[in-house]
């Protein structure tokens, strides 16, 4: 079974709806900005991509609102999105053949806090009964497989801003074993007190405040990354059977992947990138653009590049790398998702969308980093995603036959 998405939801801070998303990519336009969704003025860090115009309750179900965080409303949405986009309605599907596999970092941290406040400030009578799972990373699982009937494969990968590329690959996986639809990918939403503290502890934050400099990779002058809140629901069927039930596009396919961990002190990302080529019968020549992990951080920058340049210097010409992330900051678990989203358009529209703001490449990152919207014919993209402390994922798309 040849596993294709057929369905694309994104929530992003560049755009909401696939669509949208698509155009303020290509567009270029930064959505980096101060941080507005709490007072940040005591933190070391203020700028973050946020999401604007998103309304809750004009998207889901007023019961589900006490009892969820940003972050599950979110997701809820963006599988609505992608499920509409794929002309899929779960009630024609039996409901052992629908599964939910998604990526989860830090869960719902703004509601966590919210009640442990409350806990704090009024006593335990005074916390939600929501508490119990609202928090929960692997909440998002649940709440789409229930508000959906889903009730077949279901799970949630932890490996951080690898994890949504991981949630696809399980889902390649389920579906393969015979599952006729996973819904898979990856959502956060950071964007409050607790939650932007724990990334600072994490180190790795840009400390600019100037949102044009603030998130540079691959740059000479790269100091960080910043955080955005958001990311995307893929829809992922058998090609034959989303042919069968007359699915009205197919975007592309998932055609390879590979994980690998890094050891102390080394890296084997090159090894993850070359197992995804070869997952996906695709030599390096055949690969017609790169979505970069791009950490902003020096050192994780210049390993980056160099595993790109190790699996793909023997072209007759570069490899064309770009990170839109650059436009709206990390999204954790959300971020592959969005990346495998926009390398998808891109072979759709055969255009590699940009990377913002970066200007003199530092020394080990030469790359042909895309920076403004670039025509090229593609047949397949390669999305690398990296976690923290070690974790290392690549995805190959091919555009399906």
């Amino acid at each position: 079974m040849t596993a294709v998405v057929t369905g694309i939801g994104v929530a992003a801070p560049t755009g909401l709806g696939v669509e949208e998303f698509w155009a303020g990519t290509l567009k270029g336009a930064s959505a980096i900005g101060p941080i507005t969704r709490f007072d940040a003025s005591g933190y070391p860090v203020g700028l973050a991509g946020e999401i604007s115009g998103f309304d809750a309750a004009a998207q889901i179900p007023g019961r589900l609102l006490p009892q969820t965080d940003r972050v599950t409303q979110l997701a809820l949405a963006a599988t609505g999105w992608g499920l509409a986009d794929a002309d899929v309605d779960p009630a024609r599907f039996g409901e052992f053949d629908m599964g939910v596999v998604t990526a989860g970092s830090i869960g719902g941290f703004e509601f966590g806090q919210r009640e442990l406040q409350a806990l704090w400030r009024d006593g335990p009578e005074h916390v939600s009964v929501y508490q119990s799972f609202a928090w929960f990373y692997a909440v998002n699982t649940g709440q789409i497989s229930i508000r959906h009937g889903m009730r077949g494969p279901t799970g949630v990968l932890v490996t951080e801003q690898a994890g949504g590329l991981d949630a696809l690959a399980q889902a390649r996986r389920r579906v393969r074993a015979g599952t006729g639809l996973v819904v898979s990918g990856g959502m956060e939403a950071p964007l409050c007190p607790w939650g932007v503290a724990a990334h600072v502890r994490n180190g790795g934050l840009s400390r600019s405040r100037d949102r044009d400099r603030a998130f540079l990779p691959f740059d000479a002058g790269a100091g960080g990354h910043v955080i955005g809140e958001g990311g995307a629901m893929l829809i992922v069927e058998d090609a034959g059977r989303a042919r069968e039930r007359g699915a009205p596009h197919v975007y592309g396919e998932i055609a390879g992947y590979c994980a690998t961990f890094d050891p102390p002190g080394g890296t084997r990302l090159a090894e993850a990138i070359t197992g995804a080529l070869d997952d996906a019968g695709v030599d390096p020549s055949g690969i017609g653009a790169v979505f970069a992990d791009a950490s902003g951080v020096p050192s994780l920058d210049l390993v980056e590049a160099e595993a790109i340049r190790r699996v793909f210097g023997k072209r007759s010409t570069p490899v064309p790398v770009t990170a839109p992330k650059t436009m709206f900051g990390r999204l954790s678990s959300g971020g592959g998702p969005v990346d495998v989203a926009a390398a998808l358009l891109a072979l759709r529209d055969g255009v590699v969308p940009p990377t913002v703001n970066v200007g003199d490449l530092a020394p080990g990152c030469e790359l042909d980093l895309v920076r403004e919207a670039r025509p090229v014919p593609l047949s397949a993209a390669l999305v690398i995603a990296r976690g923290h402390h070690g974790f290392n994922s690549a995805l190959v798309v091919r555009s399906a036959a």
